[in-house]
């Protein structure tokens, strides 16, 4: 067992499309070199020479530029999950230039893969004699981001939406009832179950939520996260929806429904993609295009382990300045703002999970 107490830090989408990387994360990058795992969810991949899928019906995110996996290692990255809805949009060479370049730079991945069988296996640290476990899944996005036995993407749980007519008034307002499909929902629940085995800290990341509204949980989001912890998960990290959503605390474990983006620099789409995406979205207005200043908020999960077990849990606050880095924040306005709307969009979600200050940081009660 380890002799000190370990550090495992966490943050939400990392979509580095333009170059200089290391500009983008370099606030960030004193506070994320202080963990021993420092884990992100790689939301769109690092090629340069990848082949356009439109999977979504809307023109593809036009990949990272490969040397970004160098800034990522040198800002403390060691762990990037990559299941989400952008997997396959540069086809092959998108999975596999991703993969060789975190391999390169000494960074373990997890939740994509050359065929379903590697998407779904564990990366598996271990830091002073503690094995950290890792597992990826999307619950977003089209079923051709998907690994098959044959095709390469990402693992999944496969959630079902479906809409009930409750008031009797064709057109109106449909209540919407979303819940995993129980084969992709098994065999998520084996993965874990297989890999407990094999691990001390066993973290479970979920591409999952709602976009750009951070007061509402799915139904699904709960279901698979509690499906998780049950089948022995002791963390889960939830991102996708680009804002943050509530913390959730069920049988002792903590849920981070939604991490935010941590870095979200991109090329830019025409007007009409943003329509396109906010309609299949079923957002109101263009998605990024909502002068919103709660979408420049994230955080930095925090997770104390010492003896093989989890001691304590935090968060970081942080805001995404004008130049589209994360900025640490401390216990002073800035940061009693966003405490307060953690606080207020965890109430409203109906969780009754209680945060405290503790210097700098918020921990989770």
């Amino acid at each position: 067992m380890t002799t000190k107490a370990l550090t495992m830090l966490a943050v939400g989408d990392l979509v580095l499309e333009k170059p200089q990387g290391d500009f983008f994360l370099s606030l960030a990058s004193p506070m994320l070199r202080t963990g021993d795992i420092v884990v992100g969810q790689g939301e769109v991949l690092f090629t340069s020479k990848g082949v356009s899928t439109y999977v979504e019906m809307f023109s593809p995110s036009p990949g990272c530029p490969p040397g970004n996996i160098g800034a990522l290692a040198s800002s403390g990255f060691n762990v990037i999950t990559l299941a989400g809805n952008h997997v396959w949009d540069l086809g092959v060479p998108g999975i596999q230039d991703t993969i060789d370049g975190l391999r390169n730079n000494n960074i373990a991945y997890v939740g994509a893969g050359m065929n379903i069988d590697e998407a779904r296996r564990p990366a598996i640290i271990e830091r002073d004699g503690t094995r950290f476990g890792f597992l990826s899944y999307s619950c977003v996005g089209s079923m051709g981001q998907w690994a098959t036995k044959v095709k390469p993407g990402c693992a999944y749980v496969h959630i079902i939406s479906h809409y009930e007519m409750n008031t009797g008034n064709p057109g109106g307002q449909p209540t919407i009832y979303t819940f995993a499909e129980p084969l992709s929902l098994r065999s998520m629940v084996d993965d874990i179950h297989k890999l407990r085995l094999n691990c001390d800290i066993l973290a479970v990341s979920f591409h999952k939520g709602i976009l750009g509204t951070p007061e509402k949980l799915a139904m699904y989001d709960q279901q698979v996260s509690y499906a998780a912890i049950d089948a022995g998960a002791d963390i889960i990290l939830g991102h996708h929806a680009h804002v943050l959503k509530g913390i959730e605390l069920y049988k002792g474990k903590v849920i981070f429904h939604g991490l935010g983006h941590f870095v979200s620099v991109t090329k830019g789409r025409t007007e009409s993609e943003r329509i396109s995406r906010a309609i299949l979205e079923g957002l109101t207005e263009p998605y990024n295009s909502r002068p919103d200043p709660t979408s420049n908020w994230t955080i930095i999960a925090k997770c104390i382990v010492d003896g093989g077990n989890i001691l304590r849990l935090s968060y970081i606050p942080c805001i995404i300045n004008a130049q589209k880095q994360p900025e640490i924040l401390k216990n002073d306005e800035k940061g009693k703002q966003l405490f307060d709307f953690m606080e207020k969009i965890t109430r409203f979600a109906g969780l009754n999970t209680q945060f405290r200050w503790e210097g700098n940081e918020i921990v989770i009660q």
